[in-house]
């Protein structure tokens, strides 16, 4: 079971994680970092080179709905709070799901790979994870 699924987009929650655990059919989460907004690159408008959505701007999925920014914003926040990677961050929530059997991370470096590895055994803390919850309640679905 192939979806989108990220603190930008947890519709998946909604419905097709009880099914998918009662049918015993995991998740393969595509774009868990929101195709990197959620590394917090893209805030303020930022296009840096090289980057996704740099070399492909139609692709507004993660940056085009209102409040997108608002809440990368509040996740790039929380994670600097908490002394964390945005990106590690986000894929440690990813990660830790029950309806999570992998996810497909898009790292187009060496650096960005090897912070996205360091997720793989985070465990976050229950104020990040409170944290998190608080950001979705104000800014839930903001990129489905």
């Amino acid at each position: 079971n192939q979806n989108p699924y990220s603190l930008l987009n947890r519709t998946f929650e909604s419905g097709c994680a009880e099914v998918a655990m009662r049918e015993q059919v995991g998740l393969f989460a595509y774009a868990p970092m929101a195709a990197g907004a959620l590394s917090g690159k893209y805030l303020g408008g930022a296009r840096p080179e090289g980057a996704r959505m740099t070399m492909y701007p139609g692709n507004t999925r993660y940056l085009g709905p209102p409040n997108a920014e608002l809440a990368t914003r509040a996740y790039v926040d929380l994670a600097a709070k908490h002394g964390l990677e945005p990106g590690q961050m986000a894929l440690a929530f990813v990660n830790r799901q029950p309806f999570l059997t992998s996810n497909i991370i898009g790292a187009s470096s060496m650096e960005q790979l090897k912070v996205d590895l360091t997720s793989v055994d985070l465990e976050l803390s229950d104020d990040v994870l409170t944290g998190i919850e608080e950001i979705h309640k104000r800014y839930t679905y903001p990129c489905p």
